[in-house]
């Protein structure tokens, strides 16, 4: 499916743009946005290349990626990213991921994010089950996947290996059957 279009009343998801450069190093660039994802802050030709690669899975047979810029409806500024990806591991399956600039967080935006990228998974993927995990210090993203609809499962020990130390990672998911488009 390319491209994506999927709104909401304040954001919108889109395909990413050789543009998006700067935009996407605000979120990735920055300490506070990646603190609790699983990575260190990225540096310019590190973003570039993801953009380059976000740009080219777009248009990969069969699409397996989702790399999207999130923007905010009123000033069609990109305000964060958001990736589904098919997990190749489980039959009708996909992960997701998030990050918005920490200047628009605690506006309902990451729940919005969220929503927008299960029903991109669940209306025009027809997939099955959607999973995300976070860091277990980070409590507002509990709150915006429980919020959207996702439930808690448990924790995977060990799965990320930041700043020279393992963290664990809590996994959140959320069934076809449980999903609930936009209240």
């Amino acid at each position: 499916m390319h491209p994506v279009n999927r709104s909401s009343e304040r954001l919108a998801l889109r395909e990413l743009a050789a543009a998006d450069v700067d935009a996407v190093l605000a979120i990735y660039g920055s300490s506070a946005a990646t603190e609790h994802l699983s990575f260190e802050p990225r540096d310019r030709e590190q973003v570039e290349q993801i953009v380059a690669r976000s740009i080219a899975a777009a248009t990969a047979t069969p699409r397996t990626e989702y790399a999207l810029a999130v923007i905010e409806q009123t000033t069609a500024e990109l305000i964060g990213f958001g990736r589904l990806a098919i997990d190749p591991h489980q039959q009708r399956g996909a992960t997701i991921g998030f990050a918005l600039h920490p200047q628009k967080w605690g506006r309902g935006y990451g729940v919005e994010t969220v929503r927008l990228l299960l029903a991109l998974g669940f209306h025009d993927l027809a997939l099955h089950r959607i999973w995300g995990a976070r860091s277990p210090l980070n409590e507002a993203s509990a709150k915006t996947m429980s919020a959207a609809g996702m439930v808690e499962e448990g924790t995977i020990r060990e799965h990320v290996l930041k700043a020279g130390k393992w963290r664990d990672s809590v996994v959140h998911a959320i069934l076809e059957r449980e999903y609930r488009p936009d209240p």
